[in-house]
């Protein structure tokens, strides 16, 4: 079967052959008005499979991976690498495992990028550490070598995610060699990400009996908790000047709801469904609740002025699964929607330059449930 990358440059390839053709059949025949036009809506026709018209951020939109499920892809401090998560069985794995690749020579279409992890667990969370030549990822290894049960998927149930007791956070080099374990709590330890400045981590632990934020030097020592609310404090990210944090919460309020969410706690799972993005400062005073648009807000990242946020959300969505990028202001000002697709937009993250984005798509999936792996460059 035909790949999507092989379809994708089939159809750039009849382009380009009809272009030639036409100029040089006869080297004085230019093409008419209409030959014209075709060649370039054919042209508009495959850049909108990645592209939307109405994303005006945007600019040379590329497509990294085309299969399965890739996500939580970051930046290198030097803009040159990625670290993601892939469970694509054709490379060998039977769940997300810790990939990197270059961007100048990229081809996972092609090649299979260089795995970090152990290929053993599960694993998640993935961030460069100064250097580059380091990386900070969770995995479930220790406990169990083999892939952890996924929550049953029940029609009409719940959507749940799954939080693995067996994870802890580790430091592996290029290689994959695990250099140090950063954690060795009882319970859940994810989530880990890297200051700017390259001397915090960020991460979420369940050792208080809930999901909260904590922050630890670079070498893991000096842990402090910085949430201690009840809900699902996670996803945390440094502004760029490494003085505040920017997250995503559930809050549960009613009996009902506190009840739902201890019970599920206690099974080991979370039903991502209610969250709204805060932020606070790097030592946990100041919270701040910025959105109040109800539905699933998550994934935010620090624009690189540090003073607006880009994050995923449903609010829009009739569906509870159309999730896209939005911006906005830290006070919860100027909301402006980023990406269009009609399914899944999610986990953006800028380069450290700011000149450009990368994030997760189900965009020009061929009606599959794959999620790619995208970057553009940043238009203001």
């Amino acid at each position: 079967m035909m790949t999507l990358k092989k379809k994708f440059l089939s159809i750039l390839v009849l382009v380009v052959l009809g272009a030639v053709l036409l100029s040089s059949c006869d080297d004085k025949k230019k093409p008419t008005t209409e030959e014209a036009v075709k060649i370039d809506t054919t042209a508009v026709a495959v850049d909108v499979l990645l592209h939307y018209p109405e994303e005006k951020h945007f600019a040379n939109m590329k497509q990294l991976t085309f299969a399965a499920d890739n996500a939580e892809a970051y930046w290198s401090f030097d803009d040159k690498m990625l670290i993601f998560q892939s469970n694509n069985k054709d490379w060998d794995v039977e769940c997300d495992q810790i990939f990197y690749t270059n961007l100048s020579d990229s081809d996972m279409g092609n090649k299979i990028p260089k795995m970090i992890s152990t290929g053993k667990g599960r694993t998640t969370c993935s961030y460069f550490m100064p250097g580059d030549s380091t990386m900070v990822y969770a995995s479930t290894h220790l406990g169990d070598e083999h892939c952890p049960p996924e929550p049953e998927r029940v029609p009409g149930g719940k959507y749940l995610w799954p939080i693995y007791n067996t994870y802890d956070i580790f430091i592996a080099d290029l290689e994959g060699n695990i250099l140090k374990q950063l954690t060795s709590e009882p319970g859940y330890d994810a989530e880990a990400t890297v200051s700017a400045q390259g001397d915090k981590i960020v991460f979420t632990s369940d050792r208080s009996g809930d999901l909260e934020l904590y922050t630890m030097d670079i070498d893991g020592s000096n842990v402090k908790q910085i949430t201690n609310e009840l809900g699902y404090d996670g996803g945390a990210f440094f502004s760029p000047d490494g003085k505040k944090l920017v997250y995503r919460s559930s809050r549960p309020k009613s009996p009902e709801e506190v009840m739902d969410y201890k019970k599920l706690l206690a099974e080991g799972l979370v039903a991502p469904t209610a969250m709204e993005i805060y932020t606070c400062n790097v030592d946990g005073s100041d919270i701040k609740q910025v959105t109040h648009l109800g539905k699933a807000n998550w994934a935010p990242f620090y624009h690189p002025s540090g003073k607006k946020i880009i994050f995923s959300s449903n609010h829009k969505g009739t569906r509870g699964f159309q999730f896209n990028l939005f911006m906005i202001n830290e006070d919860g000002s100027g909301l402006e929607q980023i990406s269009f697709d009609k399914t899944f937009d999610a986990f953006p993250m800028f380069s450290y330059d700011g000149k450009k984005l990368v994030f997760s798509s189900n965009r020009n999936n061929n009606g599959t449930r794959d999620t790619n792996l995208f970057v553009a460059d940043w238009v203001e």
